[in-house]
């Protein structure tokens, strides 16, 4: 794709990453209002918004694993977002969606290099219109699939005027497919009646805006109110009438298979009940039905290969539920935080200090929807959520936007990326204060206070400060690397020289797993050479990084 090359095509998906799962976030609560088919479980939005953020999560995580390469490698960064799409799909219309959007980055991402970019945009688009009909059991017209085929054929066709542009080709796409949009109800009686538009056809529109505005560089996504409804508020329908005879379960499931047992799963699957959809490849698939008899298709999956991270949902328990939590909203009253803490020692501190912990995994980041239950249980009418990490910041965004939505919880984020600077923020807060004022004095520590830390290289990289092998040791401060050296006392005494060299009244020394005698060095460092400032040690059992420095 001479047009677009490696690099520019990078940045676009990293910003078709952030646009569509912000857009989703929006819209999710208005996509969960149009859901009235297969099943009107009002999930669809939910649905959407957490398989891209699954997408979101794995793009990032691969950038970071080569953060400092010379060479960014675009076939890897494709790769990993098509791979956190199947695996983090849910529901119908995400199964679906994964499906388009994977098959299309894989087009580009086999793309040649004098291949046009609308060409390849537009080809990819059609190639997986036709694999998400072929992955659906029983295709109906009025859905994300009619609103799919629409894009493509528009691209297809402009796309075939060497004149005209990929920005062109883009914004033709999203244009038939919000016409196409309009037209579902007049395709689906169900929504029709229910005076809607199609669920997944309006989240596939969004992901198409965001698309153009990705490639475009436009702030706003282009789309805009042309393709949003007024939305009735719709009740849940009565348990008897849920599904009229239909399947009353939805189950989901990861699959380890090989691809010649799949036509045989779904020939199995297909008399059991509707809404088949199985998507994947590469021996892995994401495979979901709505049935009666759950244990049938999970034998299915048995019979195909290794079935895992297996859903059964109830329809009617799930509508009872969203019946209940309306006629009951629940009393909340208080001021909470919510802080991610990255060791168990760490995790102490912010629990002593009156927060909720939130201990992620080492190398997997908390979900929005992980975040989101841990605001819920404060219980609290009022919580403040300290990430402690950049990339984290959007995800703690999205979740305290549900949660605000859903729940009428003023739940406000406030975008730490250091553990100390969560610290500094914890040590001022005070609940009895009006909650703008708490978040006033919060924020300003939280930004007071300057970060360093001591970590050890993992691979070969170019940073601020020169050229790193793997094993040596790295300096930081406010988030760039400093310091190249060999020894971890070395380094961390040139950090904490460097942070004190703007001054400082409270130097913070957190340990690592292991680091107690090296955290000791740098405070007795401290004492000696700045007599004048206060020192504080923690024991903070974080992994990657020996040392944790702060200073306010």
């Amino acid at each position: 794709m001479a047009e677009l090359g490696d690099g520019r095509a990078l940045s676009t998906l990293v910003r078709f990453a952030r646009l569509s799962l912000d857009a989703l976030g929006r819209a999710r609560e208005e996509i969960d209002a149009l859901n009235v088919y297969p099943i009107p479980d009002g999930d669809t939005g939910t649905n959407l918004f957490l398989t891209f953020e699954s997408a979101h999560e794995a793009l990032h995580t691969s950038l970071q694993e080569r953060r400092g390469e010379e060479a960014a490698d675009l076939a890897a960064a494709l790769s990993a977002y098509s791979r956190g799409l199947l695996l983090g799909a849910r529901g119908n219309s995400g199964v679906i969606m994964s499906q388009l959007v994977g098959a299309l980055l894989r087009r580009i991402a086999t793309a040649a290099p004098d291949e046009r970019t609308a060409e390849v945009f537009a080809a990819g688009l059609d190639e997986a219109t036709a694999a998400s009909y072929a992955a659906v059991g029983q295709p109906v017209e009025g859905t994300i699939l009619s609103v799919a085929r629409a894009a493509s054929e528009e691209a297809m066709r402009l796309a075939s005027d060497p004149s005209v542009r990929t920005a062109a080709v883009i914004e033709g796409a999203g244009r038939a497919a919000r016409e196409a949009l309009a037209r579902t109800p007049e395709q689906l009686d169900v929504l029709r009646d229910a005076g809607v538009v199609d669920a997944g056809g309006r989240g596939l529109c969004l992901v198409l805006d965001a698309a153009e505005s990705a490639f475009t560089g436009r702030r706003e996504l282009p789309g805009g109110d042309r393709s949003r409804r007024v939305i009735p508020v719709l009740a849940p329908p009565a348990r008897g009438d849920l599904a009229e005879g239909g399947p009353s379960y939805e189950v989901m499931y990861l699959l380890d298979a090989d691809e010649e047992t799949i036509p045989a799963l779904k020939s199995a699957l297909a008399p059991l009940g509707d809404s088949l959809v199985v998507v994947g490849g590469g021996r892995l698939w994401n495979v979901h039905v709505h049935v009666d008899d759950v244990g049938a298709a999970i034998e299915a999956g048995l019979t195909a290969g290794r079935p895992h991270r297996i859903s059964v949902t109830h329809f009617a328990e799930q509508v009872d539920e969203a019946r209940a939590k309306a006629a009951k909203p629940r009393e909340r009253s208080g001021r909470a935080v919510v802080v991610l803490a990255y060791g168990d020692g760490l995790a102490r501190v912010f629990s002593d200090a009156g927060a909720q912990v939130v201990q992620p995994f080492v190398d997997r980041r908390p979900s929005a929807g992980e975040l989101l239950e841990s605001i819920l249980t404060t219980g609290a009418a009022e919580v403040v959520v300290m990430p402690n990490d950049r990339d984290v910041v959007p995800v703690a965004e999205a979740a305290a936007r549900i949660a605000e939505q859903d729940e009428g919880v003023r739940a406000v984020v406030i975008p730490t990326t250091a553990q100390v600077q969560a610290m500094a923020a914890l040590a001022v807060h005070e609940p009895g204060r009006p909650f703008e004022q708490d978040l006033v004095e919060m924020t300003a520590a939280a930004r007071h206070a300057r970060s360093g830390a001591v970590t050890i290289a993992a691979r070969q990289a170019i940073t601020s400060a020169g050229h790193c092998e793997p094993g040596d040791v790295l300096g930081v401060v406010e988030g760039d690397f400093v310091v190249v050296g060999q020894e971890l006392l070395d380094v961390g005494v040139e950090v904490v020289e460097r942070m004190l060299g703007g001054g400082g009244e409270l130097f913070t020394v957190v340990a690592g797993a292991g680091g107690e005698l090296l955290a000791q060095a740098c405070a007795e460092h401290v004492a000696a050479h700045h007599p004048t400032v206060d020192v504080l040690v923690y024991d903070g059992g974080q992994e990657r990084y020996p040392l944790l420095f702060g200073v306010e």
